[in-house]
C-alpha cells in the first residue's frame, strides 16, 4: 500500500501543472536575490504552459497514442469476455448511477453496452477498486450497465485491483483461452495492451473516449492559439508516456 501511495505521491509530482507551479513559485520567490534566475523559470513556465495548450502540439502527441489502435467497428464472429477497465466515480444516492460515474468510467461503460449488443452471449468483466469511496467501481460501472439493460447474469464484477498492471493479472485466469475484447481509454490503450499481453493474452482492443476525435479536418486560424481545456489532454498523454516509460524500464 505504500509503494502504490508513493508512485501516485511521484506521478503528481512530476505532471505538466505541477512543474509550472513550482517554476513560477520559483520566479516569485528568487526575483529580488537572483532576477537572472527568476526571469529565467518565468520564461520557462510561461514557454511550458503554452506547449501544453497548444493545439498543434497538444494533439499530435495524444493521437500517437490513440490511433496506435483502431475503434471496434467489424464485428468478430466468436467472443466469450467484454472487459472494462476501471476508472473514477463518486457514489451519491441523489444522482442515478450513471451520473454517479466519472467521464472515464462512463465512456467505456457505453461502448461495453454497444459491443455487448452486438454480442448478447459474452460475459462482462468489470474492474477497479473502491478508492476513497464506499463502492467499487466495479461494482458502480456493473449498476450503470444494469440500468442500461444488461442481465445481472451477464456481468461479473472484480473490485480488487488498483491499477491497469494489477487488472491484467487478476483477469487473467478468468479469461485464458478465451476470446477477449478490452474496454479502455483510446490514450491508455497502449499500456493496457502491454500489460495483459505480458500475462499472456491478445484481446481484441476496443479504444473509447478520444480527446482527438478527427485529426484531419480543415483547421481554422483559432487551432493555432492556446487553449485552456488542452491542459488535461496534455497531462493525459503525458501520464500515459511516462507510464509506457516504467513499462520498458521494468522490461529490461
Amino acid at each position: 500500500m505504500v509503494l502504490f501511495l508513493l508512485k501516485k505521491v511521484i506521478t503528481v509530482s512530476v505532471m505538466p501543472i505541477t512543474i509550472i507551479s513550482l517554476l513560477l513559485l520559483t520566479a516569485i520567490l528568487l526575483h529580488r536575490f537572483k532576477p537572472k534566475l527568476s526571469l529565467f523559470s518565468l520564461v520557462m513556465a510561461t514557454t511550458l504552459l503554452l506547449l501544453a495548450t497548444l493545439p498543434p502540439v497538444s494533439n499530435r502527441v495524444m493521437t500517437q497514442l490513440e490511433n496506435e489502435y483502431p475503434a471496434y467497428l467489424n464485428k468478430v464472429p466468436n467472443i466469450d469476455y467484454i472487459v472494462v477497465l476501471g476508472c473514477g466515480h463518486i457514489s451519491s444516492p441523489s444522482l442515478p448511477v450513471t451520473s454517479q460515474l466519472g467521464v472515464c468510467s462512463l465512456e467505456r461503460s457505453v461502448e461495453a453496452l454497444r459491443i455487448y449488443n452486438l454480442h448478447p452471449n459474452a460475459k462482462i468483466i468489470t474492474s477497479g477498486y473502491a478508492g476513497y469511496d464506499s463502492v467499487t467501481n466495479a461494482e458502480k460501472v456493473k449498476q450503470a450497465l444494469m440500468l442500461l439493460g444488461v442481465p445481472q447474469q451477464a456481468i461479473l464484477a472484480d473490485g480488487s485491483s488498483r491499477d491497469t498492471e494489477e487488472e491484467a493479472k487478476r483477469i487473467y485466469p478468468m479469461v485464458k483461452d478465451a476470446d477477449v475484447i478490452l474496454i479502455t481509454n483510446a490514450s491508455h490503450m497502449p499500456r493496457a495492451m502491454n500489460y495483459f499481453k505480458s500475462q499472456g493474452l491478445d484481446p481484441i482492443p476496443a479504444p473509447t473516449g478520444y480527446w482527438v476525435k478527427n485529426s484531419d479536418k480543415e483547421k481554422t486560424w483559432n487551432y493555432y492559439l492556446p487553449h485552456g481545456g488542452l491542459l488535461a489532454q496534455t497531462t493525459t498523454a503525458w501520464y500515459e508516456a511516462l507510464g509506457q516509460f516504467v513499462q520498458w524500464l521494468k522490461s529490461m
